[in-house]
């Protein structure tokens, strides 16, 4: 049975939340420059980041009291606002202190840290010279979320490859840079909730895997581990999937994967900074052969190792409470 990482974070006296103000029990923003509980911030009806998903965005998250690869995620957001040409109007030693500042006003051991570079208000001005829109930054901390709970990670993902849906083409939005386009998969997540599955994957135009939604996609097939090379955001917890497998011994492979290849594998599962390392059980309904239950799954021990290794320190960057 894989490490039940939520039973932990709830009874675990390493996971107990630090005193904080009841007013952010709920969670902590920084918006317009000002911190207040999650349940008072707001965004300027008239901000491009609302009105036409100009912006960029990055999630990092905070477990037994550290951020995992704070760096990383930093890194990953400079070159997403460059890849858009967005500017932070903080610099990255004060995003750091917002984002500590904010995990702190809440006293979260466990936390889904997420903050967004917007274009900024709209004006007339603007419209016409886009050079003087003033960029803006917000962001939120809210209490840490799996996107499957214990059972459903020991158990496997049932997930579905969308047939309705493609993912939008690199060539429109870069998928590297980490955006709000998010309608392609939505749409596909109603698909497969539709057909009672967990999660879905979305393919390219050429029917080539590129990502689940809000996560990275792997296949294990006689030991090789594989993930898509191209129209996929590239996830810190796929970097971090790819180094632990390595440690295991795997080969890697990032290559053009076709969707019927998920379908033949021996093992799959998804990562993302929402619940890490989630192991699949069924794809289309078809049942892999080596699910999280086996001895003999990959999966399970890249999952457990990743949680073992995060709550050992390992890349993390404490939050003096």
């Amino acid at each position: 049975m894989v490490i039940q990482v939520q039973k932990i974070m709830e009874e675990d006296q390493a996971h107990q939340r630090a005193v904080h103000d009841e007013s952010y029990s709920y969670g902590s923003a920084f918006c317009n420059g000002k911190y207040v509980p999650i349940q008072e911030a707001s965004v300027p009806l008239t901000d491009a980041g609302f009105l036409h998903a100009d912006a960029a965005y990055d999630v990092v998250t905070v477990s037994r009291g550290e951020f995992f690869r704070l760096d990383d995620h930093l890194d990953r957001m400079e070159k997403s606002c460059e890849k858009f040409v967005l500017n932070n109007p903080y610099s990255r030693e004060e995003v750091k202190e917002i984002l500590t500042n904010l995990v702190k006003l809440t006293g979260l051991k466990d936390a889904y840290v997420w903050w967004s570079v917007t274009r900024g208000p709209l004006s007339s001005a603007s419209r016409k010279n886009p050079s003087i829109q003033q960029n803006a930054m917000f962001a939120f901390v809210s209490p840490y979320f799996f996107q499957a709970d214990d059972e459903r990670r020991t158990n496997g993902l049932e997930i579905l490859i969308s047939k309705k849906y493609k993912r939008i083409s690199d060539k429109a939005i870069d998928p590297t840079a980490k955006n709000f386009h998010w309608m392609d998969m939505k749409l596909g997540l109603f698909e497969a909730r539709g057909q009672n599955k967990d999660w879905v994957v979305l393919t390219d135009e050429d029917n080539y895997l590129t990502e689940a939604a809000g996560a990275n996609i792997f296949l294990i097939k006689n030991k090789v581990l594989y993930t898509p090379d191209s129209g996929c955001l590239e996830g810190i917890t796929r970097k971090t999937a790819i180094e632990l497998a390595t440690e295991l011994g795997l080969e890697v492979k990032i290559c053009k994967i076709k969707a019927d290849e998920l379908l033949q594998a021996d093992e799959a599962f998804t990562s993302s900074s929402a619940g890490g390392i989630m192991p699949i059980q069924t794809v289309d309904n078809t049942k892999l052969p080596i699910t999280p239950q086996n001895k003999d799954s990959i999966a399970a021990r890249l999952h457990d190792l990743y949680w073992e290794k995060r709550w050992s320190g390992w890349l993390g960057t404490p939050v003096d409470y």
